[in-house]
């Protein structure tokens, strides 16, 4: 009988301890899933871009680089500062600057949300076929 409690008692607070941890850790998913950044377009002079970032990111600025695929350094490169990070989704256009790129060039571009250091937030990129 004794043992019997023992477990019962462990059963217990290992259920109310998981369901603590369960409660927090869907508390927080919010936060952790705050900041994302997606590629909506590429031009032969600019990207468009989406992205959300919460306001404790220190995001400052969206940067962009684009090239061709196997390059050792982008071709073109953009910067736009004062970006919005308020958890909420935004949407921006960024002008590149450098080599112009061409119709049917194969490019990869990489996007990244930056803090005032230059170190990336949040990044993404992606490889596409300008038409």
């Amino acid at each position: 009988m004794v043992t019997i409690g023992k477990f019962r008692r462990t059963a217990r607070v290992a259920t109310v301890v998981g369901a603590a941890g369960a409660a927090a850790l869907l508390a927080a998913g919010p936060a952790f899933a705050a900041n994302d950044i997606n590629i909506k377009g590429v031009g032969p002079s600019n990207v468009a871009v989406s992205y959300t970032c919460d306001a404790g990111s220190g995001g400052t600025a969206l940067g962009v680089m684009v090239g061709a695929p196997q390059a050792a350094a982008p071709s073109a490169q953009g910067r736009q500062d004062g970006v919005t990070c308020n958890g909420s989704p935004q949407a921006a256009v960024v002008v590149l600057q450098g080599a112009p790129l061409t119709k049917g060039q194969q490019v990869q571009v990489r996007v990244a949300v930056v803090n005032a250091a230059g170190d990336v937030v949040v990044g993404r990129n992606g490889l596409f076929t300008l038409g």
